[in-house]
């Protein structure tokens, strides 16, 4: 019997551990004396903790801290153990048990570990304890993220005691880390907007938007644009970062806001919030350099800092998705609270979870109820549409698209991808007429577009038609994705259709280079060995396709017959006589 997933099969090693440890526990005692109760105790906690190590390397961090947890109970001194276990606390989000295990953890240890005197003095400043937050700083580790996270941590207790030129002059040192420099510039835009020292604000603002301009970046300076008198300047953003990002209903939310009049209140109001920013923007930051582990700690201290920030919270989601703890990441993104704007975004998330859960109804029905919520959104039943080709409900994927084609009152070059899904739904569903109408409206808003010339061209090529002109395009979507191993393979392909046999085999084996694990493309290298008469190799590469191709009936029945009969009717190679 196999386990229907990890997390069974590592509870399932837990038990073994547990009685293994028991056995050994009686196969040293004698049949005069029972085994002593410390024994059994710490054949358990050894199992607990082997299990918790198992489980932490696999990124199950709730079988890992429930284990660990236990473990610490039998042996609570262990300062390995204890800050290993207030680690997975915190990255799991137990912040009563994470704030207890830092104190033990500090109290304990010389120093202690940075991230847990960083959690205990986010707890105090968000508590008004800033002399308390002063001492723990005073304190900290000189290793690790020291030098680059206590001045953020100095500064913003400064702050709190209302000595901004303090907390200005203690950012000085991140001015001479270039990952730090536009953290310190943003940091140095809040001091002064919270001192009410506008251009000094406006002034740090302005260099930290030379950098870029995120969804967050364009709130915070819009906020305050809005709050110094300047609602031209911010309806301008506003406008300019929704015409870059059509879809962003938080912008929507802003404008409309803007558009109603009144002054909003602050994003950031106090100095743990600015500090919850400053931690915000280091795990992003984090988590772009795919640093998962560090980037969830410093966000989850974000939220302990302010937890109503939507944009963190969304953050610890996404990273613990890409860590594959799709039920915390879901509760993450129900617990996002923000403007309807950042809701959507949430519930946007929540569906994706759903979808890696295979709750594709529960999903469905998300999404549904959102499409009747916004009807002149496209975005819901687009999604709704994916979900369903994805899993080969034609009818009701076409059904999806064809309602969210039906709410665009006029095309834009955006829509491509609304068409492009349509004729992939089409033509799965064998109707190639109307796929290639299609994905002609979507050339015809999106004429370089690589996905669409790719797809155009191999279906051209792959039916014999238009063979050159199904090539031309191929060669423009190569050119822009030089190492798309697909793309590659239609170009491969095209050749081997045009007799180009040799040419075949150089660009099909520069596919396979790219994605060796593709059946498809090894179906076609195999073909094109067979023409070129290179038997033996066609026959392992349809070997190698028809054991890659699980999910493709059709394509492994292909190979296989190949593999018996090989390939019956071939090319017309250019200087190669065909294969008897």
């Amino acid at each position: 019997m196999g386990f229907r997933s990890p997390k069974a099969a590592l509870n399932a090693m837990v038990l073994v551990l547990a009685l293994t440890g028991a056995a050994s526990a009686q196969q040293s005692s004698t049949p005069a004396q029972a085994p002593s109760s410390s024994h059994q105790a710490n054949s358990s906690a050894v199992a607990r903790y082997l299990m918790g190590r198992i489980a932490q390397n696999a990124g199950a961090w709730d079988i890992a801290s429930a284990n660990l947890g236990a473990a610490l109970k039998q042996d609570p001194e262990n300062p390995s153990l204890l800050r290993r276990t207030f680690l997975l606390s915190l990255g799991e989000g137990k912040e009563d048990e994470a704030l207890a295990l830092a104190r033990r953890q500090v109290a304990m240890e010389q120093g202690g570990s940075f991230v847990a005197h960083a959690l205990l003095v986010a707890d105090d400043l968000r508590a008004g304890r800033t002399k308390e937050a002063a001492a723990r700083v005073a304190k900290l580790p000189t290793d690790g993220m020291s030098p680059y996270l206590a001045p953020l941590l100095a500064s913003w207790i400064a702050v709190a005691e209302k000595d901004y030129d303090r907390a200005v002059t203690l950012l000085d040192p991140l001015g001479s880390h270039d990952g730090f420099k536009t953290i310190r510039t943003q940091q140095l835009a809040l001091i002064a907007d919270m001192r009410g020292d506008r251009d000094a604000a406006f002034q740090s603002y302005s260099e930290v938007a030379k950098q870029g301009m995120p969804l967050r970046l364009a709130l915070l300076i819009g906020n305050f644009q809005e709050r110094s008198g300047a609602a031209d300047a911010a309806r301008k953003l506003y406008r300019s970062y929704l015409d870059a990002n059509p879809d962003s209903m938080a912008m929507e939310d802003a404008l409309a806001r803007l558009d109603k009049g009144g002054t909003p209140a602050p994003l950031v109001g106090t100095a743990a919030a600015g500090l919850g920013e400053a931690l915000f923007q280091l795990s992003s930051a984090l988590h772009q350099e795919g640093a998962a582990e560090m980037a969830l700690l410093y966000g989850r201290v974000a939220l302990r800092l302010d937890p109503g920030q939507p944009l963190a919270r969304m953050l610890v989601g996404d990273i613990l998705m890409t860590r594959d703890r799709d039920e915390t990441a879901l509760a993450e993104f129900r617990t996002t609270t923000g403007s309807p704007g950042m809701l959507w975004m949430a519930r946007l998330r929540q569906v994706e979870v759903l979808r890696q859960l295979d709750r594709e109804d529960e999903a469905a029905a998300l999404l549904q109820k959102m499409a009747v919520e916004r009807p002149t959104r496209t975005d819901a039943l687009l999604r709704l549409g994916d979900m369903y080709r994805v899993t080969k409900r034609f009818d009701e994927a076409l059904t999806a698209y064809d309602a969210a084609l039906a709410r665009v009152k006029e095309l834009r070059p955006r829509d491509w991808t609304l068409q492009y899904a349509r004729a992939m739904t089409l033509d799965s569903k064998g109707d190639w007429p109307a796929a290639e109408t299609a994905l002609n409206a979507a050339l015809a808003l999106q004429p370089d577009q690589p996905s669409l010339l790719n797809y155009l061209g191999y279906s051209y090529v792959d039916r014999g038609q238009r063979l050159e002109e199904g090539k031309a395009m191929i060669e423009k979507a190569v050119a822009q994705r030089p190492r798309d191993g697909f793309f590659t393979d239609s170009l491969g392909w095209a050749l081997f259709k045009l007799g180009k046999v040799e040419q075949a085999v150089e660009t099909l084996e520069k596919a396979l280079e790219l994605e060796p694990a593709d059946p498809s493309i090894n179906d076609h290298l195999g073909d094109a060995y067979w023409a070129a008469g290179r038997k033996d190799e066609a026959r392992f590469q349809w070997s190698r396709a028809a054991h890659q191709a699980d999910k493709d009936d059709g394509l492994r029945r292909s190979a296989q017959a190949k593999l018996k009969n090989g390939l019956v009717a071939t090319v017309k190679a250019e200087n190669i006589p065909a294969a008897p």
